[in-house]
């Protein structure tokens, strides 16, 4: 009988769902499926095979699968490391992706991954990414078997300006690839916290349509399920079912945080869930109890996340870090045994990606997902064979990525003897040697103007007017102030209190800016808090021009909601030295002689010390100065023209 291929004399684990394992076996491969599974003895009397590889000191098994990650991304490797979760996306992650990444970056980029994968013998991984179109492409070419999850963000993307166009490329991209044999294609809402429900019905509705499945961060961290508390109620896994999210095939990346109720709703779907333990701990993001999710018969593959992350695409190192996390953090060394973390790997991840009916076990009909890998080198002797599963002990504890010999996907051979076969490893090298480089320019270019940081991270950032014009006079009093505010020639539009803390950033060298974090909170008429702004202002070097009673501030000023927490600004922007201003406001918004101005009492907490402080903000020069000599004129209105100081930031007074 005639075949293509067949494989001989080797220990094949077949990752069935009897466990069978042929101590000499061999696998007889025709076109693009597995047509035969047994003794190498008897396949090689049966069968005539146009090429015969000899796998003697070699275990046959099939290809692993990375469940998790974003294939790009190896060009940002080594990009920003040991950072929180957060300050990595958010302050550099997404601002180089805003500006570097095109459809040129997502298909190289995936050649270099699908290099590196085939070199450590994954045959199937699942990713998120931008411009999946050209991620498919460049998979496909490279020969591994993918599937391809459009990001969708509540936010502009690289490849969308706003969520319904990203909806709309994913649309355009499933129709194009849908039924290919190495391709399917499918939708990544990004995370819970990075959509809308709005957005995620979306997801949902296109995921239904065209019976694809949906990828999504879950429970990353224990801020993800906080978060979704305070924002939505309850947390992430509810909120997703209750838009109808688990409605369909979900692949569920990290799940590190999952609580019990989480896991009987992904039971329940039918959910995969994906352990990335190497990304997890090097964003501190925690262990996932990957037993306890088991024993619960959830479905669980193994990721490696992409390279910004890891910072590899070895699974071999992934299926060992996870067997050993199980173990050492709860503490028993029977969890997660080699030959379970080994089916994690391959039929498991099959399962948690929802494409078991083809892949991730040898078995006669699925497709030929097939790596060899090398059993006799210096760091796998001796080899016992006492214990039945001393194979699986082998491949997990002992065997390296580089002990993978040859890759098979689809019946076709990806990597023979350690060599690639249809990729061009060099000039991948090289491409990702220039965009460094240039990646490396933009982020030096960055890091000398805190504007540039700002505008890196966040949206909405507004220029304030260019001239403000300010006096602030030390009181004894708030009662002297009030007094004359109610005179007839002052007219009161709205008046509020408030409590405010102000976090000045101090930087040295070239950094003439000064940030400033303000958590401004409203106050009702019993003097409870009604509401709360944060606000992030960047101030430039002031230009002083004194009047009586009053200066003229010329700045630049910009400022944006500041979205993100404290510690993130801290650790983003890394001041050499803060200052920290805390005080009671009660603002006026006031007219005099036809002109708007903002009159503060302000009471300094830490120093005791009361001020009133006058001013206002314009963008024209003429008006400045009116401006300033009016002020003056209400600091004489106030009786307190000779106790006049200027101070431009309540900084210089503490």
């Amino acid at each position: 009988m005639k075949t293509d291929l067949l494989l001989t004399n080797a220990i094949v684990i077949t990752m069935n769902p009897n466990g069978d394992i042929y101590q000499h076996g061999a696998v007889a491969i025709q076109d693009n499926s597995i047509i035969a599974v047994g003794e190498s003895e008897q396949l090689q009397q049966t069968y005539n095979a146009v090429k015969t590889i000899d796998c003697a000191n070699c275990v046959i098994s099939p290809g692993l699968i990375n469940a998790h990650t974003h294939v790009p991304m190896t060009f940002l490797r080594g990009l920003a490391d040991d950072l929180r979760l957060d300050v990595w996306l958010y302050g550099f992650i997404m601002p180089v992706e805003n500006e570097f990444v095109t459809p040129e970056f997502c298909y190289d980029g995936t050649l270099l991954a699908c290099a590196e994968m085939i070199r450590s013998g994954i045959t199937t991984f699942c990713d998120m990414y931008y411009y999946e179109d050209h991620i498919a492409k460049a998979t496909s070419k490279a020969g591994l078997r993918a599937i391809c999850a459009e990001t969708i963000l509540k936010f502009p993307a690289p490849d969308a300006g706003s969520y319904d166009e990203s909806l709309e490329y994913c649309e355009t991209f499933i129709k194009k690839w849908k039924g290919h044999p190495l391709i399917t294609p499918g939708v990544a809402p990004h995370a819970a916290y990075t959509s809308t429900s709005e957005m995620l019905k979306g997801c949902v509705a296109m995921a239904k349509k065209y019976d694809v499945p949906l990828h999504i961060h879950v429970a990353e961290t224990t801020h993800e399920q906080q978060g979704s508390r305070e924002d939505n109620g309850m947390t992430v896994v509810p909120w997703l079912e209750s838009l109808g999210v688990f409605d369909i095939n979900v692949i569920a990346a990290h799940c590190v945080h999952l609580e019990d109720t989480d896991m009987f709703t992904m039971k329940k779907a039918n959910s995969g869930i994906v352990h990335c333990p190497s990304s997890n701990l090097k964003l501190a993001s925690g262990v996932a109890p990957i037993h306890r999710y088991l024993e619960m018969g959830l479905n669980v593959g193994i990721g490696t996340d992409g390279t910004a992350s890891n910072n590899d695409l070895d699974m071999v190192e992934e299926t060992r870090l996870a067997a050993f996390l199980q173990k050492g953090i709860f503490n028993d060394p029977t969890l997660l045994p080699a030959s379970k973390a080994w089916e994690l790997a391959t039929i498991g991840g099959a399962k948690a990606i929802h494409l078991d009916h083809i892949t991730g076990s040898i078995e006669i009909g699925k497709r030929a997902d097939i790596i060899v890998i090398q059993m006799d080198s210096l760091h796998q002797i001796p080899f016992f064979t006492y214990f039945g599963s001393n194979v699986y002990s082998q491949l997990v504890y002992s065997t390296k990525s580089t002990d993978v010999r040859d890759v098979i996907v689809d019946g076709n051979i990806l990597m023979e003897d350690r060599q690639l076969t249809t990729l061009n490893l060099p000039e991948l090298q090289e491409k990702a040697i220039q965009l460094s480089q240039r990646i490396d320019t933009f982020l030096h270019a960055r890091e000398k103007s805190i504007m540039s940081k700002l505008l890196a991270v966040g949206s909405g950032v507004v220029p304030v007017e260019t001239f403000e014009i300010q006096a602030k006079v030390k009181i004894k009093s708030m009662s002297e102030i009030e007094t004359y505010l109610h005179d007839p020639l002052i007219e009161i539009e709205r008046s509020s209190v408030r409590n405010q803390y102000d976090i000045y950033f101090i930087f040295d060298g070239g950094h003439a800016e000064r940030l400033r974090y303000r958590e401004d909170e409203i106050l009702d008429s019993t003097g409870n808090v009604k509401d709360v702004f944060y606000r992030i202002t960047v101030i430039e070097p002031i230009a002083e021009r004194t009047f009586d009673n009053s200066v003229l501030l010329t700045r630049s000023r910009y400022s944006v909601s500041a979205t993100k927490s404290l510690r993130f600004y801290r650790e983003y922007f890394t001041p050499p030295k803060e200052i920290e201003v805390e005080k009671e406001r009660r603002r006026y918004h006031i007219v005099y002689k036809g002109t708007k101005f903002a009159v503060n009492i302000d009471t300094l907490i830490k120093n005791q010390g009361m001020y009133l402080e006058i001013k206002s903000r314009t963008w024209s020069a003429r008006d400045a100065e009116q401006k300033a000599k009016l002020i003056g004129d209400l600091l004489q209105f106030f009786g307190l023209e000779a106790e006049a100081n200027t101070h431009p930031e309540y900084f210089h007074v503490v």
